[in-house]
């Protein structure tokens, strides 16, 4: 079993194997939530000059309740709706998956710096995509990468109108 850190570049070199073991690993749900803290906070450090102190605690648990919501969003599209012949997963194998696709996320740290910070949060938000659709491919034991791509962008819809609806 790979550590926590060689997981996270696994993850970030969108390594199948590594959400392959994610997946399989129950005891990884943790380490998941980990990813998405630590992925979170990147961004609030990124974007402080946007938010300010206030905006990484705030953006901690939104990045959490998001994180948790897309991944059962995600996983009843894919099982329910747009299962292939083999899918078979549940929200643990789904949540851990999303979670370690987040890791490209640690980089938004560096959103900050003037001129360049934008291009770093663009090309970063499309890594963390790639990494979602590949995490979602393999959670839901998918064959057609195209399938996961559409329940991706389904699930984020659909998370995007939830968080919408919950916000104050």
């Amino acid at each position: 079993m790979a550590s926590f850190t060689d997981r996270m570049l696994g993850a970030a070199r969108l390594n199948v194997a590594t959400y392959e073991e994610v997946e399989a690993d129950r005891s990884a749900t943790f380490q998941a939530l980990t990813v998405v803290v630590i992925a979170s906070i990147a961004l609030g450090i990124g974007g402080m000059g946007y938010n300010g102190i206030a905006g990484i605690a705030t953006g901690i648990v939104g990045a959490v309740l998001g994180w948790a919501i897309w991944a059962a969003v995600i996983w009843l599209i894919g099982t329910k709706m747009l299962a292939e012949p083999q899918t078979s997963s549940d929200w643990g194998e789904v949540a851990r998956t999303t979670g370690f696709a987040q890791t490209p996320g640690v980089l938004r740290v560096f959103g900050f710096i003037p001129v360049v910070g934008w291009i770093i949060m663009l090309a970063v938000n499309i890594w963390m995509l790639v990494a979602m659709i590949i995490a979602v491919r393999q959670a839901l034991d998918y064959k057609d990468t195209w399938r996961a791509v559409v329940v991706v962008l389904i699930g984020w819809l659909v998370n995007l109108l939830i968080l919408y609806l919950l916000a104050p």
